[in-house]
């Protein structure tokens, strides 16, 4: 991906794997029926539906442990277990609201309990001075490609990385993210505000 075919910016939120071009809502409901379709032949007892929906959904999921886990290896393991967790819940889907945003859930949910039981979101406890960001501080990244940025973020310390993702890229609120994780509000801030510091200083060295 080009530079120049996408702007993002540190202080936005973003979606997972935001397209240059916007795509049809034609497209997307499509899309959305065609895993509803593949859940309900899963529920079946269907294999081939179940490799089907593994297939569509692996690639875009992967993306996502890898963004929180750091390395692939971990990634691996969480998008496996997303899976097994995927596949035993598919009768809770309601749906209400995409198959596609159900399935992210639980795999957001599957590498924070993983990032929990190693207590590593802890070890930022106490941190909760605020760093600023001066109003100059973004120009680096302005026109950072998407999957280029999602590299970096990989590449954070876990507790950055893993406020960074819920905040910017799933949209959760600080009450919410501290509430997850066992952590204060303050230091979810400070989290998130270190989190961009270090992608605009890795930026600029680029």
């Amino acid at each position: 991906m080009q530079r120049s075919e996408l702007k993002l910016h540190l202080n936005t939120r973003v979606q997972e794997d935001q397209p240059v071009k916007k795509t049809k809502p034609e497209a997307v409901k499509q899309k959305d029926l065609q895993l509803e379709q593949l859940a309900r032949e899963c529920r079946g007892g269907s294999r081939a539906a179940q490799k089907k929906l593994y297939d569509a959904l692996a690639p875009k999921m992967f993306s996502l442990c890898l963004r929180y886990m750091g390395d692939r290896q971990s990634a691996e393991d969480v998008l496996q277990d997303g899976f097994v967790t995927l596949f035993t819940r598919l009768g809770s889907f309601a749906g209400e609201g995409s198959f596609e945003g159900w399935a992210r859930k639980i795999f957001v949910n599957t590498a924070l309990m993983s990032l929990r039981k190693t207590d590593i979101l802890r070890s930022a406890e106490g941190t909760d001075a605020v760093w600023g960001l001066g109003s100059g501080d973004t120009t680096a990244i302005q026109t950072l490609g998407y999957k280029e940025l999602l590299k970096l973020i990989s590449g954070l310390p876990a507790g950055f990385r893993t406020v960074f993702n819920m905040y910017v890229i799933e949209g959760w609120s600080h009450k919410e993210i501290a509430a997850a994780l066992g952590i204060t509000e303050g230091t979810s801030r400070s989290q998130l505000q270190r989190a961009r510091m270090m992608l605009q200083e890795r930026i600029k060295k680029r």
